[in-house]
């Protein structure tokens, strides 16, 4: 399997992702360049990935000028031909401005930058990047954001649930889904989601940040073996 990282101007989780997809799960991975314009780039991978940062400044609103940045229009395609996208933190984002995903990433409760370690509960085994989880066993991954809260409308809230597209919730270390457990305001304590299709992935957590042992923690790693695994059963 073979990953293409797309690097915007302000992407500052890029190495770091990198890293663990050559070094930790030893796959093959591009550079993908903010400019290219070529589909010939992707059509060599069979994921891309979207880091973590500040595209652009976070001017505007996060993501918001990434999404216009010409390689955006062959990772739109890429998606819309089955091709797997993963957009992380920043990237999720970006992927909610492209339309590639539904509902959109607001500030957080309170207005305040966040960083610090928080639980998340996989919803559902059902896609390329949850098969094999524990539906009950909650996942310890950093967070790292000022506009982190999901919104969406009732009628999107309930198309999520109802198409089991809801891939994490903020929870507590027990695996409680509530207010108290909410990391930063975001509506049903949702902290991750795909599209209809189930290629497309977003979450406001960092798992590249927590695949090492080095790190103290490698809960993140379990989400980058389930994504390069090619059976798509729950382990």
């Amino acid at each position: 399997m073979k990953f293409g990282v797309v690097i915007f101007p302000g992407s500052n989780c890029d190495r770091d992702l990198i890293h663990v997809l050559e070094n930790v799960v030893e796959k093959e991975v591009k550079i993908l360049w903010h400019k290219d314009t070529s589909l010939a780039g992707l059509s060599t991978v069979d994921c891309v990935m979207l880091p973590g940062g500040f595209s652009y400044g976070d001017y505007l609103r996060s993501g918001a000028i990434a999404r216009f940045s010409p390689i955006m229009q062959s990772v739109i395609d890429f998606a819309s031909n089955g091709g797997m996208v993963f957009g992380i933190c920043n990237g999720f984002q970006i992927l909610c401005e492209a339309g590639l995903l539904p509902g959109a990433l607001v500030r957080n409760r309170k207005r305040l930058f966040s960083c610090k370690n928080v639980h998340i509960l996989p919803q559902t085994n059902e896609t390329r990047l949850t098969k094999g989880l524990d539906l009950k066993k909650p996942l310890k991954i950093p967070i790292a954001h000022a506009e982190g809260s999901f919104y969406a409308d009732e009628k999107t809230l309930k198309e999520l649930n109802d198409n089991n597209q809801v891939l994490f919730r903020y929870c507590s270390d027990t695996g409680v889904t509530d207010e108290t457990n909410n990391a930063n305001g975001s509506l049903e304590n949702i902290a991750g989601i795909c599209n209809t299709g189930r290629n497309v992935f977003g979450m406001m957590p960092h798992p590249e940040r927590a695949a090492e042992k080095a790190l103290g923690n490698t809960d993140g790693l379990k989400l980058f073996r389930a994504l390069v695994s090619e059976s798509l059963q729950p382990a």
